[in-house]
């Protein structure tokens, strides 16, 4: 008996290995396959993202070769002042594009400023140059400015055939850091891993097709080519070509783990996978916008203040509110990781009058009784497609301390305005209560000239990209003037943003900017280190602080 017993027993556990083994097979060939559709999926993300970047670059140049055709077209040709001032309004109406200058044979500027004479010669190395496959005769500079940035030069023939006509474009605008981050965002959700938050794991180069390096992010990767996905994309229209490169370490692994587990368990890993098959079967994809609507309803997106100041008296003028997303761990996410996804879901609106209604809360008893501070608040410019917003705003507002008079909406611009005329009308319904309107970031997006001309605003804001080059570089300073003498002359305000030091405020007193904001003065504020600033910069006096110790005791 014993001997059948021990027979038996040697039966069973051959049975239970092979059991063993036979269960785990689903298994296996359940990793092979999710390791098939990994890499699949990391190859399709690099490959989109090569070629996110090149159609980038190649809408930005078709509008440099819009603009340089229209200008030939225009007979553009010499340096008389009427032809100067046309290749002035084109660079200022043209966001790629930093410089337009007529050349002769030799690459030479033929009407230099006197401030610049010979500039060409003396601040520029030129590295390569193609021509491109275009009936107008298109050819492609890539050179160093003077101020040590690599720049792309466009040239086409001008009016009459004499001289050349050349705009000059930052490389960075064709290959920005943005897109390292916009790749990281899909890698993580493609494999289920964090994603390399700063951008480091993706290395990016932009080249022509005679290999002249254009810009480049990122650092180069050590890993041989199978630990790495790369991906390529090329424009046969402008020649250039990018490569972006991503480390696989940015795979999952832990399916291998399971494997092993699969292998030394018996008759219980049938059931285990069973249930872990019915867990994926049901399991509904992780969902960033389910994360936003939580996020919204457990009142996690807070406002913050950056202080607006009037640099010719040094008093405080109000604040422009940003949104941080603060999650129950105690860390701020930043507005740019969020803030499209909530525009492209719809949730904007939700989350912008929450934002006001919060506000309202937590520094509209200090705002009130002060009434010349402003609290401006940034609004997509799909919110102004509907007259709605009208009566929302005043709802919000209608009861709060902070008056009608005390509000400022912003039109932000990453999406065009597609209909003007109600958009004026929606506006001006808002004019009407007394809020003020003004444009953000003035000279990079979508806007132009035509926001200013078309929008009857109150307010512009002058982006931070031209007050960095305040003082350094005449083609900003000359936009920033006409910008300000435009605003003057159409009884606008004008705001100066990302001023980070007091030579610029210097320089912005000089052509008759009063407001600015920047980390110079102070980085955006949470409520209560604002409302410490306001007591600081506008104390109320003692009988203003009765009343409103009374008003509260009420």
């Amino acid at each position: 008996m014993s001997l059948f017993a021990r027979g038996f027993t040697r039966q069973n556990i051959v049975a239970i290995a092979v059991g063993a083994v036979l269960a785990c097979v689903p298994l296996v060939v359940f990793n092979f396959w999710l390791s098939g559709v990994a890499e699949r999926i990391g190859q399709e993300e690099i490959d989109l993202s090569a070629r996110n970047a090149i159609v980038r670059a190649e809408h930005r140049l078709a509008l440099v070769i819009e603009t340089l055709d229209a200008l030939a077209a225009g007979g553009v040709g010499t340096c008389d002042a009427e032809e100067r001032s046309a290749m002035q309004r084109a660079v200022f109406a043209t966001a790629p594009i930093k410089d337009i200058s007529l050349l002769d044979r030799d690459g030479r500027s033929i009407c230099p400023r006197a401030d610049d004479a010979a500039a060409d010669d003396a601040i520029r190395r030129i590295y390569s140059s193609e021509s491109l496959a275009t009936p107008q005769g298109y050819a492609l500079d890539v050179l160093t400015a003077g101020n040590g940035r690599r720049m792309i030069r466009l040239r086409r023939p001008a009016a009459g055939g004499g001289h050349e006509i050349a705009a000059l474009v930052p490389t960075t605008l064709l290959l920005p850091q943005y897109e390292v981050d916009l790749f990281d965002a899909h890698a993580a959700r493609a494999f289920g891993g964090p994603g390399d938050r700063h951008g480091q794991g993706l290395y990016a180069r932009l080249e022509t097709r005679n290999r002249a390096m254009l810009a480049e992010v990122g650092q180069r990767r050590e890993e041989t080519i199978g630990d790495l996905f790369i991906g390529k994309s090329h424009s046969d229209r402008f020649g250039l070509r990018v490569e972006m490169i991503a480390p696989r370490s940015l795979m999952a692994h832990g399916q291998w783990g399971i494997w092993w587990l699969g292998l030394l368990v018996t008759g219980a890993v049938v059931m285990a996978l069973g249930l872990f098959a019915a867990f994926l079967s049901f399991r509904q994809p992780h969902n960033p916008v389910a994360d936003i609507e939580r996020a919204l309803a457990a009142g996690e997106f807070v406002p913050y203040y950056q202080p607006i100041v009037d640099i010719a008296t040094g008093q405080l003028r109000g604040a422009e509110v940003l949104v941080r997303w603060k999650k129950p761990d105690g860390s701020l996410v930043l507005p740019g990781a969020f803030i499209p996804l909530a525009e492209s879901s719809g949730l904007i609106r939700a989350m912008t009058y929450d934002l006001m209604r919060r506000v309202s809360d937590e520094v509209g008893p200090a705002i009130g009784q002060r009434l010349g501070l402003k609290v401006s608040f940034n609004f997509a410019g799909k919110l102004f497609a509907d007259d709605a917003i009208v009566q929302d705003v005043f709802a919000i507002f209608a009861k709060s301390a902070i008056k009608m008079s005390q509000v400022v909406l912003e039109v932000t611009e990453r999406d065009p305005i597609e209909n003007f005329a109600v958009t004026r009308q929606i506006i001006s319904s808002l004019q009407g209560l007394g809020v003020r309107i003004a444009i953000d970031d003035v000279g990079t997006g979508h806007s132009g000239l035509s926001y200013m001309l078309k929008l009857g605003v109150d307010i512009i804001k002058i982006d931070k990209m031209f007050i960095d080059s305040i003082g350094t570089d005449r083609n900003s300073t000359t936009i920033v003037e006409t910008l300000v003498d435009l605003a003057h002359n159409m009884r606008m305000d004008v705001i100066a943003e990302g001023v980070e030091n007091f030579e610029q405020v210097m320089h912005l007193r000089e052509i008759g900017i009063r407001a600015a904001q920047g980390y110079v003065f102070a980085p955006p504020l949470p409520g209560s280190a604002f409302l410490k600033l306001v007591e600081a910069m506008d104390a109320l006096g003692e009988g203003a602080a009765q009343e409103r110790d009374a008003a509260a005791a009420a």
